[in-house]
């Protein structure tokens, strides 16, 4: 009974998960606030409800991949080094959506989709620096090393997430393009339904990754028996 019901857990999981994707954009579209109403831009603000939830979730993957590594290179587990490798993968997606949807508002809000500014500058960063993780994996040679290296590359690339995060701070105003309004400045309704979008795109996150890690598994199981380890 307890095996009959783990496995339709991830079934549920994934119609909630469904159903809340759909109301985030129903509630968007037709009943959210703008962020900023003084500005002239107003329906391209709305992009704010899935571009922040985007990086925010890019930065749990990220988080989750620094784990990871230091784990695997503690412990040598296995499972830690599948962690890491499906959370980059989707945190990487994530990071994606950032960069796709950040020049979205732009070409609305500064007549151009993108800027050398400090934070769009370090979010390209971070996204080529688990381009790079990515080749590495693919191109690197012999497992062992493979996730060793890895491990280390993507503890070593979740320090530029708190530069991103910080960068408003890090820079002067007059170099900034981003907005300088914090979250604790937006009204009741925009913060509702920006965490409503955000917990939609953390279990989004958390199934994905679940999933992917579950194919690993499946992989490492087949390699396991047909090399007769």
């Amino acid at each position: 009974m307890n095996s009959f019901n783990s496995k339709r857990i991830p079934n549920i999981m994934a119609v909630i998960i469904i159903i809340m994707l759909g109301a985030g954009l129903k509630i968007v579209v037709d009943y959210s606030l703008t962020v900023d109403k003084e500005a002239g831009y107003l329906w391209a603000q709305k992009i704010f409800y899935y571009h922040v939830p985007s990086a925010w979730t890019a930065f749990l993957g990220y988080f989750i991949v620094m784990i990871a590594g230091v784990q695997f290179l503690r412990t040598g587990n296995r499972k830690w080094d599948q962690i890491g490798v499906a959370s980059a993968e989707f945190g990487t997606f994530f990071c994606l959506l950032v960069l796709i949807t950040g020049p979205i508002w732009g070409q609305a809000a500064w007549g151009q989709p993108w800027t050398w500014e400090p934070r769009l500058l370090t979010t390209l960063i971070l996204f080529l620096l688990y381009i790079g993780y990515f080749m590495l994996r693919q191109f690197g040679g012999h497992y062992e090393r493979v996730a060793r290296n890895s491990a280390v590359l993507g503890i070593i690339a979740f320090l530029d997430v708190p530069i991103v995060y910080l960068s408003l701070k890090f820079w002067s105003a007059d170099t900034q393009a981003h907005p300088q309004l914090g979250m604790s400045e937006q009204s009741s309704l925009v913060l509702n339904v920006f965490f409503f979008n955000l917990a939609t795109f953390t279990l989004l996150f958390i199934y994905m990754v679940w999933y992917r890690i579950h194919i690993l598994k499946l992989k490492q199981k087949q390699l396991e028996l047909t090399h007769g380890l």
